[in-house]
């Protein structure tokens, strides 16, 4: 297959990094959609185009997305908590419009829009939701989750005014690249380091990243125009997960399981001095206990049977995100957390 140019947003965060690679397994030419103060170590070997921008900047847009034929729209502002919860909105629903409107403008051919597990709808029975479970923004638990929510929307505008972009939802991806990390590579480094006393009763679903990335191009290539389609692995408790690190990693599982009320009010408390009084980003966020309540079982079955989507193991997945935190994972400077905030998503 000949070269043909795609534009990745959020490229040197997590689940864009992977993308990338497999776009590039696939023979594409990329172009990298960053901000100058990006950290780009999970792209650097790649020898990508690397063109500046900024999502809230319309001009700089057009400028990229300029002779590519498609675009994987990746970057989210992904934040529990946040000194002014607007530029969460500007980011991610303000940004995809006019990213949105820059592929218009350029006769883009395909987008893939990167939403999350977050923003499907939660079965009351407990059984696995999937893309057709009825949900609506008074459900979407926090800033992040709402803003997500109507950038969905937003998405959903463009394809019925005739734009072919497509919408996918990972769960919880996991793996190497994890550089931020995100929550649940927080999780597992922290278990990895004996930091981990106790934890919640709840539950995820649980996919490899590289696996997450490969669904991407799936979407793109069968993907129906305006669809959503769930990127997933197995539905797991979070007791599991630690119990198959347990036995990765050769150490014992925490002692002590947390009643759901007592993270909650520790939560409440922690957010109050931290995020209240002293404005700073607390320890605990209430937003990711107050989602924790509920396991999150998801299907992905839809995936399975449109695009021939078929992820590995979870615990493959696991033991390789181990191998990079023990021995790859280097830990950014503060500076880097606050730049890099805006480049990976769930």
């Amino acid at each position: 297959m000949a070269e043909e140019l795609t534009l990745v947003t959020g490229a040197t965060g997590f689940v864009g990094s992977h993308v990338v690679r497999q776009l590039l397994r696939r023979g594409d030419r990329v172009r990298i959609f960053a901000r100058n103060s990006s950290r780009k170590s999970n792209v650097e070997a790649f020898g990508c185009e690397i063109a500046i921008g900024d999502l809230k900047d319309p001009i700089s847009l057009l400028r990229c997305v300029q002779g590519c034929r498609r675009v994987y729209h990746v970057a989210a502002d992904y934040r529990l908590w946040a000194k002014y919860p607007q530029d969460i909105y500007d980011n991610n629903v303000g940004g995809t419009r006019n990213l949105l409107s820059a592929c218009c403008e350029a006769g883009v051919e395909k987008v893939v829009y990167t939403s999350t597990v977050g923003t499907i709808g939660m079965r009351k029975d407990g059984l696995p939701a999937d893309e057709s479970t009825p949900v609506k923004l008074d459900d979407m638990i926090g800033h992040y989750k709402r803003s997500k929510f109507m950038a969905e929307q937003v998405t959903h505008e463009f394809a019925a005014s005739g734009l072919p972009v497509v919408i996918v939802n990972p769960t919880t991806p996991v793996g190497p690249g994890d550089i931020k990390p995100t929550p649940t590579g927080r999780i597992i480094l922290e278990f990895i380091k004996n930091r981990m006393p106790a934890y919640v009763d709840t539950g995820l679903n649980l996919v490899g990243v590289e696996d997450v990335a490969k669904g991407h191009l799936l979407a793109e290539e069968k993907g129906g125009i305006g669809d959503r389609y769930i990127l997933g692995g197995e539905n797991w408790s979070l007791e599991e997960i630690l119990e198959a690190l347990a036995r990765i990693c050769g150490k014992h599982m925490p002692r002590f399981r947390i009643p759901w009320i007592l993270a909650l009010t520790a939560g409440y408390l922690d957010n109050f001095f931290m995020g209240t009084v002293l404005r700073r980003e607390p320890l605990i966020p209430l937003e990711g206990v107050r989602m924790a309540r509920y396991k999150m079982y998801i299907s992905s079955e839809k995936a399975r049977k449109e695009l021939g989507y078929s992820p590995q193991p979870a615990e493959k997945a696991l033991q390789e995100a181990v191998d990079y935190f023990r021995y790859e994972w280097q830990p950014d400077s503060a500076q880097d957390r606050i730049s890099n905030l805006r480049e990976n998503t769930v």
